[in-house]
């Protein structure tokens, strides 16, 4: 085992603290990453206040990891030392089943291992969980670690690692492009990052958001209409629009209203994770043979995909790099949706 500094957690009500982590010795397929910049997603404070149950403490969050490859094992060839990488929301798979076969690794049926509060044998890391990427240092498999290109810097490619890729997915999957009509719902941290792929991909953008605030900022991430979803007359005017909306927010939405502005053969996409269950009549989909589904980041060849993409087309995500010692403050600043449009560990201040 080796040494790192990391940031973290103790109990679901306690403050990050500073700690001593062991990572694993590098085999031959592991490629030790020197950690430089580490977002801050949702996700990683549901998990740090155990509010999706199950946090194993101490708890180390971070699955939008970038950095520099310091080491390599014996048997890696696709990265060397010197070389801009990243880690994002998995770091292994079993590798087999079909999903990741087709290069699905987030739907393996088997044995996902997620970057950080998965259980892992006691020789991949000390305490049998995985720690993430608050830390100076992590240990991956080199099949799980990709490569940053040079046109995008390190810190707003960082959060593409999770927020970028589940994003990217289903505007990949779902055929985003010129002549698509495309809604996003929700513009913080998930959300900008669509605007700017789907406009990117060609698509005609429209950002639903429930007041117009950020009106300005969709339109200069490439949005071509801004509609608040406060106002009842944007239901009404934008029924039967869209060919595909990318819903982004957790909350528990009339999901019913948001069906009847899809097209014929639309498609609305889940990403958000409410509290309460959709409740969808059969004739709101049937109607105009509308479509309600999910989708969850996408595999590593994708998300190569995705990080190749934002460097030709110079996106990023709109970042507030912080110190180590602000994480507590900017966990209470995402639940108050008081930032734009994402927070990012500067990794040297551990």
């Amino acid at each position: 085992m080796s040494t790192a500094a990391a940031y973290a957690v103790s109990a679901p009500d306690g403050a990050f603290e500073k700690i001593a982590i062991e990572r694993r010795e590098l085999g031959p397929h592991d490629v030790l990453i020197d950690v430089k910049y580490a977002g801050i997603c949702h996700s990683d404070i549901h998990t740090a206040r155990n509010e999706w149950k199950g946090t194993a403490y101490p708890c180390v969050p971070g699955h939008e990891i970038a950095g520099i490859v310091a080491a390599v094992g014996s048997a890696v060839t696709r990265h060397k030392v010197g070389d801009r990488v990243g880690v994002g929301c998995l770091v292994d798979s079993c590798g087999e089943c079909e999903p990741c076969v087709a290069g699905e690794q987030q739907y393996c049926t088997r044995a996902a291992i997620w970057t950080y509060n998965t259980p892992v044998p006691e020789s991949q890391q000390a305490g049998g969980r995985t720690l993430g990427g608050y830390s100076t240092q992590i240990v991956v498999t080199e099949g799980f670690v990709l490569s940053i290109p040079e046109g995008i810097g390190l810190d707003v490619a960082a959060p593409l690692l999770c927020a970028g890729i589940t994003l990217f997915s289903p505007l990949r999957h779902w055929n985003a492009g010129p002549g698509k009509q495309v809604a996003i719902i929700g513009m913080g941290g998930l959300g900008h990052v669509g605007v700017k792929i789907a406009a990117a991909m060609g698509a005609e953008v429209t950002v639903l958001s429930h007041s117009l605030s950020k009106q300005e900022d969709g339109v200069r991430f490439g949005a071509h209409h801004y509609y608040a979803t406060g106002d009842r007359e944007t239901f009404k005017k934008l029924r039967n629009s869209f060919d595909l909306i990318i819903n982004t927010v957790s909350a528990d939405l009339p999901i019913e209203d948001y069906l009847r502005l899809l097209k014929l053969d639309g498609s609305l996409v889940v990403l958000g994770l409410p509290e309460n269950p959709y409740t969808v009549r059969a004739s709101t989909l049937a109607g105009f043979r509308r479509s309600l589904s999910g989708s969850m980041i996408g595999g590593i060849p994708q998300t190569q995909e995705m990080l190749d993409f934002c460097a030709a087309h110079g996106i990023g995500a709109e970042i507030e790099v912080i110190s180590a010692d602000r994480i507590d403050e900017a966990y209470d600043r995402v639940v108050a949706s008081d930032v734009r449009y994402r927070f990012v560990i500067d990794v040297a201040t551990i």
